[in-house]
Formats: structure tokens, sequence, C-alpha cells
């Protein structure tokens, strides 16, 4: 087994630089709201048509700031996946 001794700064460089590149890799999943572009990707969504019928019908929260930007509750999207995810046999 090796030990690998790092002085504090150099640690808490490492840390910053595995952070960021987690970040990179994933995106920023801690924005509570989330673009129509990005909604549409997690959901596996194609049509703008059918975020519309989605909002329409209530199945996932939404806000809009302004009259053309709409974004979406990260969460509520989630949830709509839970709620029609279906058990393997």
């Amino acid at each position: 087994m090796q030990v690998i001794c790092l002085e504090e700064d150099a640690f808490y460089a490492l840390v910053e630089q595995v952070v960021t590149r987690l970040k990179d890799k994933k995106g920023n999943s801690f924005d509570k709201w989330v673009s129509d572009e990005e909604a549409m990707r997690l959901l596996n969504i194609k049509s703008k048509t059918t975020m519309q019928k989605l909002r329409d019908e209530g199945k996932i929260r939404f806000t809009q700031p302004q009259k053309k930007i709409i974004l979406y509750d990260r969460e509520s999207l989630d949830l709509f996946l839970e709620q029609n995810a279906r058990e393997t046999y």
C-alpha cells in the first residue's frame, strides 16, 4: 500500500479540480429550474408540442419569467419519470 502526502493547499486545489470536472461532465445538475432544451433531453422528448401538452395537463411544473422563456422544475421532471416507470418482471 502506498501513502500519498499532500500539502494542504495542494489538497484543496485537487479537490477543486475534481469538483470542476464533475460539474463539466454531468452538467450543473443542481439547478432547480432547467431550460426547455434540457427538459426535453431529460425526458427524451423531441417535440415542443409534447412539452406543451405536459404543461397543459399539469404533469410537470414550470415557470414563465418572460413571454418566450419557459423553465421547468427539475424535481417535477424526475417525479414524472418515476410515476411513469414500469417495474421489471
